[in-house]
């Protein structure tokens, strides 16, 4: 029963994994960009990527009090706003800090990065840049967990008192 329910669960992230990889169109590196480079430009020099459905660009520094009416407000201003996520604190009900904007065009995204980009909103500075980016040219495109690792080397785990691993790799307990 036990390895059965493992192995559904791995068989579940599996499938996850599956479904975000092919949900999300990714250009290859060496591939001719169809928009102007300069556009897709962050602050932090990577290149911005679409979407499936448009350019999210994502907003930092968000005030706890802020609604969704004071962010269309001012991101309206850049273009139309296809959709808005704004993420609340469970228990406080507050905004959690940070807001995900999406516009259809490059065009508008980039307008909302560069005019809105360090600017204040309810007496705070926000801090807006592209949400998707592709890692600029000789930074490694090497991400997620254990990057920086070097091969060959794992975690080493934390024993516990008094337990060694005989050569057959029985744990042998001393007392």
């Amino acid at each position: 029963m036990r390895d059965s329910y493992w192995a559904l669960l791995a068989d579940q992230r599996k499938t996850r994994k599956l479904e975000i990889t092919c949900d999300m169109e990714i250009d290859a590196a060496g591939s001719a960009p169809t928009q102007d480079e300069s556009l897709m430009q962050t602050h932090g020099k990577a290149t911005a990527v679409r979407s499936i459905e448009g350019w999210i660009i994502i907003v930092t520094n968000v005030h706890e009090e802020a609604d969704e009416e004071t962010i269309q407000d001012t991101f309206g201003e850049f273009g139309e706003v296809k959709n808005l996520h704004l993420n609340l604190d469970r228990r406080s009900g507050y905004v959690k800090g940070y807001a995900l904007i999406e516009y259809a065009t490059l065009e508008e995204a980039r307008a909302a990065v560069d005019g809105a980009h360090d600017t204040k909103m309810l007496d705070q500075t926000i801090h807006v840049d592209f949400a998707f980016v592709r890692p600029p040219p000789g930074k490694g495109g090497r991400g997620g967990r254990g990057a920086g690792r070097r091969p060959g080397r794992s975690r080493s785990r934390s024993r516990s008192p008094g337990h060694n691993k005989d050569a057959d790799g029985d744990v042998n307990v001393e007392q």
